[in-house]
Formats: C-alpha cells, sequence, structure tokens
C-alpha cells in the first residue's frame, strides 16, 4: 500500500510510519519541518496547497491525517486559537487537494478526539448512542473536535472514503508521550490517584491503535466517526494502580485537585486532561468484529512497561 501522513512527526504519526515502513508500505510524511528518516518526508505548511505535496495524494490507499499543535499547555486566547487553528485550516487544505485530485485517495482517515463526548462516569458513550458534550458547559476541547470534524465534512469526496478517528489516550512504551510521563511519577512515588480518582480514564495500547487503523483500511463498508479506544475504560485510581503495581512501585502519594491546579500553571497545561470523565466505548471496531490484543489496563500497562524498560 502507499500511505501518506501529513503531520505525521509526532508521536501518533512516528508510530504509524515507523509500522507502515517496517511491514514493506510506501510511506511518505508530510511535514513543516522535515528530517531524514527511512520513509519519505516530504515539506508543507499546512497553509498553501502546492504541487510539491499534493501530488503525494494521487492514487494513496490511505491519507492519515495527524496536523495539530499539543493540547497539552495553558488555554490562553493564543494557545486557544493555535490549537484550533491548526487542526481545522490543514484539514480544509487537504480537503481542497483531494477535491482536485484526478486520481484520489481510497481512504482519508483524520484524526479527532474523544473529547468530543459528555462527562460520562457510567454510561458507555459510543459512535451510536454517545452524548456530546453539551452547551453552554461544553469544554473547550469538544468545541476544538467539533470545528475539527465540521471542516472534515466541508469537502465533497464522493470516491474518498471518510474516517474520523475519536482517539482516546494512546499509551505507547516510546519516550516523550504520554506514558513516559506518568511513569515518571510513579518512578518517583508521586504515581497516586490524580483528583478525586473516580474520574474515567479512556485509552488504547499503541499496538492496538495501529491495528485499528489496519482493519479499518481493510473495511471498506466502515466509514464516519470511529472511536479509538479500549473496551475496558476505568477510573483514574484502577489506571494509577495498576501502573504503579507494573512498574512494581507500592507507594504512589496522591495528587488532590488543588495540587493539580497549582501544578497545571508551573508546568503550563490543563487539569481538564487530567480531571475530565469520559467512558468512551469503541461501538463501530466491536460491531464490526475487531478483536482488540491488549482490552483489559493491567495486562496492557505490563506489557507496555516491560517493552519500556527494555528500550
Amino acid at each position: 500500500m502507499r500511505i501518506v501522513i501529513p503531520g505525521g512527526t509526532g508521536q501518533l504519526g512516528q508510530i504509524l510510519a515507523r509500522h507502515f515502513h517496517a511491514t514493506g508500505h510506501e510511506v511518505t510524511v508530510l511535514s513543516r519541518t522535515p528530517k531524514p528518516t527511512p520513509w519519505a518526508t516530504i515539506e508543507w505548511d499546512g497553509l498553501t496547497l502546492s504541487p510539491t505535496w499534493s501530488r503525494t495524494l494521487e492514487g494513496a490507499d490511505a491519507v492519515i491525517h495527524l496536523s495539530g499543535r499539543s493540547v497539552n499547555c495553558r488555554y490562553t486566547a493564543a494557545n486557544r486559537r493555535a490549537i484550533l487553528d491548526s487542526r481545522v485550516i490543514p484539514t480544509r487544505l487537504l480537503g481542497r487537494a483531494i477535491e482536485q485530485s484526478t486520481n484520489p485517495p481510497k481512504l482519508w482517515f483524520n484524526s479527532s478526539g474523544s473529547t468530543v463526548y459528555a462527562q460520562s462516569y457510567d454510561t458507555p458513550q459510543d459512535e451510536f448512542t454517545g452524548t456530546l458534550d453539551p452547551e453552554p458547559t461544553r469544554e473547550f476541547s469538544a468545541n476544538v473536535v467539533l470545528a475539527w470534524e465540521a471542516a472534515f465534512a466541508e469537502s465533497t469526496t464522493p470516491s474518498t472514503r471518510k474516517i474520523a478517528l475519536r482517539t482516546s489516550m494512546v499509551a505507547s512504551p516510546d519516550r516523550g508521550g504520554v506514558l513516559s510521563v506518568l511513569l515518571n511519577l510513579v518512578r518517583f512515588g508521586l504515581g497516586g490517584t490524580q483528583g478525586p480518582g473516580n474520574q474515567i480514564v479512556s485509552w488504547i495500547h499503541s499496538e492496538d491503535y495501529i491495528r485499528a487503523v489496519e482493519f479499518l483500511i481493510a473495511h471498506p463498508e466502515i466509514s464516519g466517526p470511529v472511536n479509538m479506544t479500549s473496551p475496558a475504560p476505568l477510573p483514574n485510581r484502577d489506571f494509577m494502580r495498576d501502573l504503579r503495581r507494573a512498574w512494581d512501585t507500592p507507594i504512589g502519594f496522591p495528587a488532590y485537585k488543588w495540587q493539580l491546579e497549582i501544578g497545571a500553571v508551573f508546568l503550563r497545561t490543563e487539569t481538564e486532561l487530567i480531571l475530565r470523565s469520559r467512558k468512551v466505548a469503541p461501538g463501530v471496531l466491536l460491531q464490526n468484529g475487531f478483536v482488540f490484543s491488549h482490552p483489559e489496563w493491567q495486562e496492557a500497562a505490563k506489557d507496555l512497561v516491560m517493552k519500556f524498560k527494555a528500550s
């Protein structure tokens, strides 16, 4: 297959590019800052339609769009605008490029987020019956996802199947990812319950993320939003306990909400990323027969920690 990954220099993009390249597929990453890689990397700014990068879309088997400024920052007015624009503008640009293609790609994945769903502790939120985060209490991250998916839907691409990847936290053994940050807390005895502890954590093992992408490529009957998440979300207190056990650390001091609020200021991030409870369910994947390799967090945490240490 020929795979094109716009915005593919982040953690998810590197995971996918590395996998598809290693399995013999032709991979092209579109990046604002191209660097030497085992696969092709072409410069794009996410703003300007140019034949330099748009011709890579011609005849592609799959385009996996992952552009977007990190949400792990303080939500100042400038950062909010950058987070939104860095998702919406490149998505519209890709839509224009695909509309103008003489041989458009077969499939266009556009990254999205499971933060679009309303806060939930008990009711699973899947693609069929899930409740979107309601106004006027809607979180900023949910508004970003809705605008992102609206931009994705704007283009008319009758020959290109479209899937919005509503992704939860992807747990990967790669350094620098979210799991790496959590393990640093665990190693120093700070990996206890965060906030009240009953907020639900939705997650997916990076291997299942890759397998789900491959599954969706192989199933042309699937389109629309797809929740990229494990079938077993769990409370934060259990999530952190299993991570401590996987690292063999018996002690984990808790972080109360007020401590997280203070720490977020110094770390230049937002507590919404930790305290919001969303019980997301992979309805589309399960309905179509996808089988998770790592459905439960306890086993997944052990596997991830083993691979993290080995790396």
